[in-house]
């Protein structure tokens, strides 16, 4: 039941205060019968030792966007390449009236246009509601064991990236979305200093590809002085040390 009003509570108060024992407990009866309130609560407010606190009616929102809605954006995200909300957003800008009047994104009218106005944060909200579970990583490459006994180490305290010459390798996966199979891959060459980025098709991520890959790498106008490995790309080992052996630019962990 709503809360007694205000004048009908500043009467029963001036009630209270004058009322005798026996007529108090008649008010609190009064009172508890009304509001339906524990009758501590009502003896501090009739005593005026709480006071009601006017807050704001909070009633829930109605439910604008559909299951629909978070199938898209799931569709959508796997296009994008899994990017985060406020880059899909951007993206969905740019591209999704294409999409949708090209036919390539199967939606209703109306399901188009609530997507023409989705925030970053509803798009987070739904695709944790609905959207479909994905690992954390798409790649399925684990590191390598570096054979530290025959390859020069050094430690990050030399690894200076505001010097042209320090170059990162990583593999770029050209999957699709499915990892099932073989499927082509680009071995980067990338200067962290100047940008300057080599290609170099591969395969797959076969050990004699990727080392071809490392053999037919164009070279670069810059000297390279130290080389990283990403993560993602698999260091084979027996093939690779005879590229990295001392004389050769340094390798960082």
């Amino acid at each position: 039941m709503s809360p007694p009003n205000d004048k009908y509570l500043a009467s029963l108060k001036k009630r209270y205060a004058r009322a005798t024992k026996k007529q108090r407990g008649q008010i609190l009866d009064e009172y508890v019968a009304t509001t339906h309130c524990h009758r501590k609560h009502a003896i501090a407010v009739l005593s005026g030792k709480r006071q009601r606190v006017k807050r704001p009616i909070h009633r829930p929102r109605g439910t604008l966007y559909t299951q629909e809605d978070a199938k898209a954006l799931d569709w959508l995200s796997d296009l994008f390449d899994g990017i985060n909300p406020k880059r899909l957003r951007v993206a969905m800008d740019n591209e999704l009236e294409h999409l949708y009047q090209s036919g390539c994104l199967s939606i209703s009218q109306e399901c188009y246009e609530r997507l023409k106005h989705i925030s970053p944060a509803t798009i987070n909200r739904l695709r944790v509601k609905w959207g479909s579970r994905r690992s954390k990583s798409r790649s399925h490459t684990k590191p390598g064991t570096l054979l530290k006994s025959q390859i020069p180490i050094r430690t990050w305290a030399n690894w200076n990236e505001d010097r042209p010459g320090f170059t990162e390798m990583d593999l770029v996966a050209h999957d699709g979305g499915n990892t099932r199979g073989d499927y082509a891959q680009t071995l980067d060459f990338t200067d962290i200093k100047t940008g300057w980025t080599e290609c170099v098709a591969v395969r797959n991520k076969a050990q004699k590809y990727v080392f071809e890959a490392i053999c037919r790498a164009p070279p670069t106008p810059i000297p390279v002085v130290g080389r990283r490995f990403r993560q993602r790309l698999r260091i084979h080992q027996r093939r690779t040390v005879p590229l990295l052996r001392p004389g050769t630019p340094h390798v960082h962990p």
